[in-house]
């Protein structure tokens, strides 16, 4: 069986909420629902701050970007479509990994438009 390895992003809500940033078992890796912790005024600006930090986790996970074969990104508007999909295209283009986006009312706080968790799985690129 293999190990389980937490991985934190130092957030102080991790432990208080029970969850980690990321967990790998084995060549998998699953990445929570991030955010860009309102570092960003567009749903764009957002995207690629949260990428910047689920790259941070899948690095820790020792994984990269093209080792993702999932993405699940969730819009408080859906207006943010098409400019959320443009940065995840640029990022994703060559790997395209599939994909869900989904409407939602409101995510942890007023300012934070976008919200993106990924899967990965080690090896495949």
């Amino acid at each position: 069986m293999s190990k389980r390895q937490n991985i934190s992003s130092g957030s102080p809500r991790e432990p208080i909420l029970g969850y980690s940033r990321a967990v790998r078992v084995g060549n998998l890796v699953f990445v929570a629902g991030t955010t860009s912790g309102g570092i960003g005024d567009t749903a764009a600006k957002q995207t690629r701050e949260i990428f910047t930090r689920i790259e941070n986790a899948l690095t820790q996970a020792g994984a990269t970007l093209q080792d993702i074969v999932r993405t699940r990104v969730f819009l408080t508007d859906m207006a943010d479509f098409d400019a959320v999909g443009t940065v995840h295209g640029e990022l994703f283009r060559d790997i395209l990994p599939v994909t869900s986006t989904i409407g939602t009312t409101a995510l942890a706080a007023p300012d934070i438009l976008v919200e993106i968790e990924v899967d990965a799985v080690l090896g495949t690129n």
